[in-house]
């Protein structure tokens, strides 16, 4: 089993952006994911940037794949993600059908997780249309996932979220510049204030989400380490692990020593990056809301819920 480095949600200035791909090319990982998925206005990375992240992760011995955006609202958009498509050289993760046809026949790409692949006649059109891995949909639970497993296409990978805020939704609008009375036009880049993005809290203080521009994503870690059992089981191919603020080289660490252990046994929760077991989440692996946190039984049983 391999481990992946998800492309960056979040908008970070440009010299701590190479400087964390500068770190990561020294980290135990297999594969890395690299662009702009949220949002086209952040443009202190230009592609010509990412390709020459991408030159010294690959001479690190990593395989690279260029991600594209989630949400397509302009021609401008088209244009940047054709010019994606058309690299020559990296694989392609198309998180938008636009760049399915983009990619064109005989390409072989990801399919990402923001495609809606949700049943195996979707994962069939995609391997027709060139989809060599497929990235599971962060809600989609252990027990469907060991369906589609079964009807996978012959050579299709699977990779699963296994580590990072969840990337839940997105919108036209974006949350963080309305949040400061700001149009989205003029959003003034609001969004690079947050370097984890914008905590969204309850009534009751709880939190709730984190808005990161256009996307909506979980207040809590999604944390699948204690799950290392069931991706082996179910053939699970990569685990992906999101690039957070911080600790990301000891989170990609302990994924790696647990992955390489002759030993099976469950890995407890990672804590790094986080300041307690409640501020984790797993729920919708088992089944359960999203923001649950469940703790399995030691040998055979059902998933319980932990108290926290």
């Amino acid at each position: 089993m391999r481990l992946s480095l998800g492309p960056l949600l979040y908008f970070w200035p440009r010299q701590r952006t190479y400087d964390f791909y500068a770190s990561a090319a020294t980290w135990p990982i297999d594969v890395v994911y690299l662009g702009e998925t949220v949002c086209s206005k952040r443009r202190e990375m230009r592609l010509t940037d990412w390709l020459q992240i991408a030159e010294l992760l690959e001479s690190a011995g990593k395989q690279v794949v260029l991600s594209t955006l989630a949400l397509v609202e302009a021609e401008s958009e088209l244009l940047a993600m054709g010019r994606i498509a058309t690299n020559g050289r990296y694989w392609v993760e198309a998180n938008d059908m636009a760049a399915v046809t983009l990619l064109g026949d005989n390409r072989e790409f990801v399919a990402g997780p923001h495609l809606n692949t949700y049943n195996a006649e979707t994962l069939s059109l995609l391997s027709e249309c060139g989809a060599r891995r497929w990235v599971m949909p962060v809600e989609i639970s252990r027990n469907s996932l060991q369906d589609l497993q079964s009807k996978r296409p012959a050579g299709m990978e699977t990779e699963v979220f296994a580590y990072g805020r969840l990337p839940l939704a997105f919108s036209a609008r974006c949350f963080t510049a309305r949040a400061h009375n700001q149009a989205k036009d003029d959003c003034q880049l609001r969004c690079r204030d947050f370097e984890a993005g914008m905590e969204l809290n309850t009534r009751d203080g709880s939190s709730l989400f984190a808005l990161n521009g256009i996307q909506v994503q979980s207040a809590k870690i999604y944390d699948l380490s204690e799950a290392i059992r069931d991706f082996r089981s179910l053939g699970v191919d990569i685990l992906r692990l999101s690039p957070q603020t911080q600790d990301m080289g000891a989170v990609v660490e302990r994924f790696r020593r647990t992955l390489d252990a002759p030993s099976e046994s469950l890995l407890p929760a990672l804590e790094v990056g986080t300041t307690a077991a409640a501020r984790q989440c797993n729920g919708y692996w088992y089944g359960f809301p999203g923001m649950d946190w469940r703790e399995r039984l030691e040998e055979g049983g059902d998933a319980l819920l932990c108290e926290v």
